[in-house]
């Protein structure tokens, strides 16, 4: 198993606070911003499906990278 970091946002909280609107996610504003977190996996790939199980594109969540971390 490697070690992952998967940079991710979410797209809807990132308009919303970007147009002075409310975010009605239920998410916090600072979800508009890059979050880091570390994923345990075999690939990228299973990398980036983990962490959309978490954070599915469904609700916004938009990841812009994923690196290996060693």
């Amino acid at each position: 198993m490697k070690k992952y970091e998967v940079a991710i946002f979410n797209q809807v909280v990132k308009d919303a606070v970007r147009q002075g609107e409310k975010n009605r996610t239920g998410l916090s504003d600072d979800w508009g911003d890059l979050h880091y977190i570390e994923i345990n996996a075999e690939t990228p790939d299973q990398a980036r499906a983990k962490a959309h199980t978490r954070h599915p594109e469904a609700r916004g969540f938009v990841i812009t990278e994923i690196r290996e971390i060693r």
